[in-house]
């Protein structure tokens, strides 16, 4: 049984190692003891807008077995309609296939609903081809092309 909730400063350190636990994450993010402060400084920004939802699952020891991130986006487009942006997204490595990565983004679905976004979206990084696969077997479809410049 898994607990889907608000993260907490304390479960950063568990939530980088999921961040980094892949190829991709493995080159962007710092795991290190203690934790690297620019962490603890995005940690507090998130947590202090109200637009923002940093989101953990925990198991029954309240381990953490996953994250993501919501933000909700106001727009004027499609007569205001607000937006569910899901990031981040990472399941522990041997939580992955059990259905959780599933139940979790279903749970964020439903905070977007409750907040009245009109659609979910997100972005995956194109060599996540697994991911692009499992997004597409819970219905969501690449209607768009998104573009990114580093800065």
């Amino acid at each position: 049984m898994h607990i889907f909730r608000t993260a907490r400063q304390s479960d950063l350190p568990d939530i980088v190692r999921l961040l980094a636990d892949d190829d991709l994450g493995s080159t962007r993010e710092v795991v290190s003891d203690p934790i690297d402060a620019r962490y603890l400084a995005a940690f507090a920004a998130i947590d202090a807008d109200p637009n923002q939802l940093l989101a953990v699952a925990s198991d029954e020891t309240d381990r953490v077995t996953g994250c993501l991130q919501l933000s909700f986006l106001p727009g004027l487009s499609r007569t205001g309609m607000w937006r569910g942006q899901i990031e981040s997204v990472r399941i522990a490595s041997h939580r992955r296939g059990s259905g959780l990565g599933s139940q979790f983004i279903e749970w964020a679905m439903a905070r977007c609903a409750e907040r009245g976004c009109g659609l979910v979206q997100f972005t995956t990084d194109k060599a996540r081809a697994d991911s692009i696969r499992f997004y597409e077997k819970l219905g969501f479809v690449a209607s768009h092309e998104g573009l990114k410049r580093n800065l």
